[in-house]
């Protein structure tokens, strides 16, 4: 899917309306994903799963920053996001479901926190971008 320029014109306005939470949003989505589509043993099996845990709170600030970086090079995320890549790919070896997963229970969260900034317009830009997100970061697993 391409970013048109209104997709791009939506998503940098979204993150400018998330007012500071992007990793109380991170981290919820992470924490949702874990308990909508729990992890087998295999995957994340250090982790202390509660919702205010530290661990997943630290990764949901990993997790908001990456998105952050993805949208201020909205133009170059492959670039932007390569390192990451990488490192999912090649050391961790994440499930590339999981990225999917993650960009859902995103806009499960941004629609249940801020319902008014969720527009159908919204949503759909926000869903592209997450999906680019998602390619990028398993794009080195080809």
């Amino acid at each position: 899917m391409v970013l048109t320029a209104e997709d791009k014109k939506l998503i940098q306005q979204t993150w400018g309306k998330l007012g500071g939470a992007e990793e109380e949003i991170g981290a919820e989505s992470l924490w949702r994903m874990f308990h909508s589509y729990p992890p087998t043993k295999t995957y994340f099996p250090h982790f202390d799963l509660g919702k205010g845990s530290a661990q997943v709170k630290a990764h949901g600030k990993k997790v908001a920053a990456a998105l952050v970086e993805a949208a201020n090079h909205i133009d170059d995320i492959a670039g932007a996001l390569s390192k990451l890549s990488d490192l999912h790919a090649q050391k961790l070896r994440v499930d590339p479901v999981n990225f999917k997963l993650l960009g859902q229970c995103f806009l499960v969260v941004v629609a249940s926190h801020h319902p008014a900034l969720l527009t159908p317009e919204v949503h759909a830009s926000l869903d592209k971008f997450l999906c680019a997100v998602g390619t990028v970061l398993t794009a080195k697993y080809r």
